[in-house]
């Protein structure tokens, strides 16, 4: 299996934790997370009010969202799923990791309000009875100067996936329902603009990414690469991040608009951490080719790069070719194409599986243009055999160049379907496809 999937799930005799210790895990987890809410949270409105001048973004069309003094309730409600989603838990890991993700957003959101503080523009009528009181507790320790991102919908985000996964049926329902209440009660509260939603939104996905709930951390035994090639791919990455965060930043002085490049910044720095030492780890890319929602979302920008240029590179070749003795060669399918085969095996960890793909998929992720962990690589070579006994199979990647190429080149020598890692490369480009097998994977493991 490969690194980046996720663990096998615990025999059902295995003994549960006992829910004590879960108990315990989480009061203390808020015993240190409410005061440090409040604390920070205090401290970067207080440091905002004593600016000369504080600025904000709002556009036009904000004017017309209507006070709804109600929805005070909803939005107010998520203090009360704070806590209780640190106890709805079955492991001290899942404490710690929900308690990570509160941490991250807390940390972000309050570095950004005291680096560049925003202010709400709104005056909000008076109102009584329940809603009036909320808003008056409210105003004891809120000001206006916390927006963007809003901590409120990253909070949100976190909450809403923490509780998603252990739903179903009608509840499930009725939980998106209450979910959306709580994120449009931003706006008819006049609690926030909207630009505090979407930044908030990505912080709170980038809080799931950083600290998943299942499987290996991204940072998990991170080490810097001292390969010349991957440092230099990261670089690339990173200046790509910077260069589109500094289009963001300056952007913002003429359009709001241009904050959306936060968002593919956010994504090639996650890339960039991945070639930088962390691996293809990074895109959350499962044994069946799934990958979280976090990573879904957040590495989109970078996905549809990813995917504009294999289209550009192969739109003239074949999408396979036949090898030998029904194993194929390829770039990555879609769904069709995918179904076309007995067994996909997917090397690409930066694409994800066709969500309406029903044949059998099994990923072994491996980074683009870098030389893979040489376990991985002898559990894909592995994996041919026994998979090509029960159909056809197709090796693929993003192009079906290299990654792809150089791990049917290994089977092939393996099998004794080549003699030499010559006469396997001379096999490969005998198909009619650009073969380039990476270095080091000349000489079969």
């Amino acid at each position: 299996m490969p690194t980046s999937a996720e663990p096998p799930s615990p025999p059902a005799n295995a003994a549960a934790e006992p829910y004590g210790r879960v108990v315990l895990r989480a009061a203390l987890w808020l015993a240190f997370l409410a005061p440090f809410f409040y604390s920070t949270y205090g401290f970067a409105n207080w440091l905002a009010s004593t600016r000369n001048q504080v600025g904000s973004i709002v556009f036009s069309w904000e004017h017309h969202v209507p006070f709804m003094a109600w929805t005070i309730v909803p939005y107010w409600s998520i203090n009360l799923f704070y806590g209780l989603s640190l106890l709805l838990n079955d492991s001290r890991r899942g404490v710690d990791r929900l308690a990570g993700r509160y941490l991250t957003a807390q940390v972000v959101a309050v570095s950004c309000f005291i680096l560049f503080p925003l202010t709400a523009t709104f005056v909000r009528p008076a109102t009584t009875g329940l809603p009036g009181f909320l808003f008056a507790v409210l105003g004891g320790f809120d000001k206006p100067f916390n927006q963007a991102p809003s901590l409120h919908i990253a909070l949100l985000v976190i909450i809403w996936d923490h509780w998603r996964q252990r739903l179903s049926g009608p509840l499930l329902v009725l939980w998106h329902f209450w979910c959306f209440l709580i994120g449009a009660s931003v706006l008819t509260t006049w609690q926030h603009h909207f630009i505090d939603i979407p930044t908030g939104a990505l912080l709170g996905f980038f809080a799931l990414w950083l600290f998943a709930a299942k499987g290996e951390l991204p940072f998990a035994g991170f080490r810097l690469t001292i390969d010349g090639k991957p440092r230099r791919l990261s670089l690339y990455y990173a200046l790509g991040a910077a260069l589109a965060l500094a289009g963001a930043a300056i952007g913002a002085f003429f359009s709001a608009i241009a904050l959306v490049l936060l968002w593919p910044s956010l994504a090639l720095a996650i890339v960039a951490f991945g070639y930088a030492g962390a691996g293809p780890k990074v895109f959350q890319k499962t044994a069946d080719g799934r990958v979280s929602l976090a990573s879904r979302v957040l590495l989109w920008p970078y996905r549809l790069g990813a995917r504009a240029n294999a289209w550009a590179w192969t739109r003239k070749l074949p999408p396979v070719v036949a090898v030998t003795d029904g194993v194929f060669l390829g770039r990555f399918p879609d769904a069709a194409e995918a179904d076309g085969f007995g067994m996909v095996i997917d090397l690409a960890a930066e694409l994800e599986r066709p969500h309406d793909a029903t044949g059998r998929w099994t990923s072994f992720p491996m980074l683009d243009l870098v030389s893979p962990a040489e376990s991985t690589l002898d559990e894909a070579v592995a994996a041919i055999e026994p998979a090509r006994r029960q159909g056809t199979v197709l090796v693929c990647c993003a192009l079906g160049f290299q990654r792809s190429a150089s791990v049917v080149a290994r089977w092939l020598v393996a099998t004794g379907r080549s003699h030499t890692p010559a006469q396997a490369r001379k096999q490969l480009a005998a198909s009619g496809r650009p073969v380039h097998l990476q270095v080091g994977l000349d000489e079969p493991a």
